[in-house]
């Protein structure tokens, strides 16, 4: 992962205070992409803190969307894919991954 990659996965995921649940919308979408409703669902929290969140998340470049309105669909960024697990293994040393 590149240096300024690094440093903005940092500043969303670890250093502001919605860090952690972008972080667990990140693995979410990693392990089975959904739209807004199913992943609110999944995670058991509001929908519009999942809309909240999804929307830095895209603005940043670390996810996607396909299709539209409702039903439309989130999945990783090739960014974000290729590298999750440096991501995961940055969130464990700064102490936010117990897992």
């Amino acid at each position: 992962m590149d240096r300024e990659t690094e440093r903005i996965v940092w500043y969303l995921l670890g250093a502001t205070r919605g860090g952690p649940m972008r972080f667990k919308i990140l693995k979410k979408i990693m392990s089975t992409p959904g739209n807004r409703n199913s992943i609110a669902n999944s995670l058991g929290v509001n929908y519009r803190t999942v809309q909240h969140h999804l929307d830095i998340l895209l603005k940043n470049g670390f996810i996607m969307e396909e299709g539209a309105g409702y039903g439309k669909t989130y999945f990783p960024s090739p960014k974000i894919e290729n590298n999750f697990m440096e991501i995961q293994e940055l969130m464990r040393k700064k102490g936010l991954l117990n897992d």
